[in-house]
């Protein structure tokens, strides 16, 4: 994923290409319509202007049947590793160690979390 292409995705944006990656699949504007007039109360025009940018921005693909389909162009894994670099780099001057540490601090991780960090490091360590 381009570098230059994430930071382009607006929480609204994002909120669309959520429900791509959770089909799994290409999916007609109507049924991306319809998830996020459940979720969210969007209109038709509303959601249409976001497909319509995230299209222009590359991170989409559009796909002409009998209808349009749309997927996306990146995975949310892709996206996550983009956003969790940017937030370390952004808030805690590339420092994971403070953002780790700030989670500790404000009771972000349970105990359970940080057993489970800690297991993760004793593996990389192996």
């Amino acid at each position: 994923m381009s570098k230059d292409l994430a930071p382009k995705i607006s929480d609204s944006e994002l909120e669309v290409m959520r429900v791509l990656w959770r089909a799994g699949d290409a999916l007609p504007v109507t049924e991306i319509r319809e998830a996020l007039q459940k979720s969210r109360g969007w209109e038709a025009t509303t959601v249409k202007t976001l497909i319509s940018r995230l299209v222009t921005k590359g991170v989409l693909h559009q796909e002409k049947r009998q209808v349009f389909y749309y997927s996306p162009l990146i995975s949310e894994k892709e996206y996550n590793d983009w956003a969790t670099h940017d937030l370390i780099s952004r808030v805690y001057h590339g420092s994971a160690r403070d953002l780790v540490a700030a989670l500790v601090r404000s009771d972000g991780l349970t105990q359970a979390d940080i057993d489970e960090l800690r297991d993760l490091f004793k593996l990389e360590d192996s």
